[in-house]
């Protein structure tokens, strides 16, 4: 029997108990040949070698945290998710049972000078947003091995694109509730001169809060820039060069224009505009065609994309305003648009709205 790890497949004596590779521990009870035993197993440890460490000082790398315990302090408990630069796990706080998101980097992207500086600013603006709407950063970490992670929040629920995907339209109301958590959420960034700069469906969770309330909550700001940028961020988004997602930037942003705080109201309105409708106001039969439509043409009325909902003609204007080209003609506020676009959903509410709702969809 062989003591196999259970990261790069080693086998060992059975008296071993943790990878000389890699320093996972061991499994135990692997059976093995002879012929096997002489072609795989590893040269028996000198007697000079270091002692074993704890499972919880063991090396680690991205790919093999399930179980480890980052320097005393988080317990790995699943992945959660992965993208291009980073792995995002559970983790349980061993002294408080707190639950959190530790977000690593890759190890190739670890040794990155860019990457690395991209990080620490995105620590440096995420531990400044602590907010009920926001999931912040709480800490960024590094262990002795090299292994650079932030931890946040654990925020469970189901992301807002997953949900118009599933329903096809969010209602007029819940609309409005879920755009005034994620403008609350905005301003305090704002506030501090932050803008999220790729604010989208996918970077918003719906989570239900300990009164059993939902609200959502503004995830990622990985692309985030202060406003006032210093000699390293504008060496990292050198001129030219477009960060964001295509479909909810603003045309200042298509254009590489300096952005402030109403970028984000021109993304959270096109956002509004697909939650209500299933889809988004400039039509192409290509990104780059979307694109152009957003520097050159209006949107499509929203009470022409989806007549059948009889949508109130201020509902319309709200977001239309939201939407200018011209970011001096827009609302200047996350709050402003929210609170404008919440008065202009409680129309719906009156007797009139809800009786020429019933009447088209029974035929009345």
């Amino acid at each position: 029997m062989k003591n196999r790890c259970p990261t790069c497949g080693t086998l060992y004596a059975d008296d071993a108990r943790f990878c000389t590779r890699d320093g996972t521990r061991l499994l135990g009870g692997t059976p093995v040949s002879s012929t096997a035993q002489d072609a795989h197993a590893p040269t028996p440890p000198r007697s000079t070698a270091a002692p074993a460490r704890s499972d919880a000082a063991a090396p680690v790398s991205h790919n093999n945290l399930v179980g480890k315990t980052l320097q005393g302090h988080y317990q790995i408990v699943k992945k959660v998710g992965e993208g291009g630069m980073s792995f995002v796990y559970l983790a349980n706080d061993i002294s408080t049972r707190e639950r959190y998101a530790i977000k690593v980097l890759s190890a190739a992207l670890s040794r990155d000078e860019n990457a690395m500086a991209r990080l620490r600013r995105e620590a440096s603006v995420g531990m400044r947003l602590a907010h009920p709407n926001i999931c912040h950063i709480i800490r960024l970490g590094e262990t002795e091995d090299g292994l650079v992670y932030v931890v946040m929040p654990f925020v469970e629920g189901e992301v807002l694109s997953d949900r118009t995907n599933r329903r096809g339209v969010i209602p007029l109301g819940e609309s409005a509730r879920l755009v005034r958590d994620i403008a609350s959420g905005l301003e305090v960034a704002h506030e501090l001169k932050i803008v999220h700069r790729d604010l989208k469906p996918e970077n918003v969770m719906v989570a239900r809060g300990a009164d059993g309330q939902e609200h959502a909550v503004v995830m990622d700001f990985g692309l985030a820039k202060e406003r006032r940028a210093g000699a390293e961020l504008q060496k990292l988004t050198a001129t030219g060069i477009i960060l964001g997602t295509p479909e909810f930037m603003s045309p200042e942003q298509l254009r590489g224009k300096p952005l402030d705080a109403r970028t984000d109201i021109y993304s959270l309105a096109l956002m509004t505009y697909e939650m209500l409708t299933g889809k988004l106001p400039f039509q192409g039969r290509t990104q780059q065609e979307m694109m152009i439509a957003r520097l050159r043409s209006e949107p499509v009325s929203l009470r022409k994309m989806r007549p059948e909902l009889d949508f109130p003609e201020s509902v319309e204007r709200v977001l239309n305003k939201a939407m200018e080209r011209n970011p001096d003609d827009r609302y200047q506020r996350a709050t402003e648009f929210a609170e404008a676009f919440a008065a202009a959903a409680a129309e719906r509410s009156t007797p009139s709205g809800e009786n020429r709702l019933l009447g088209k969809l029974f035929g009345r």
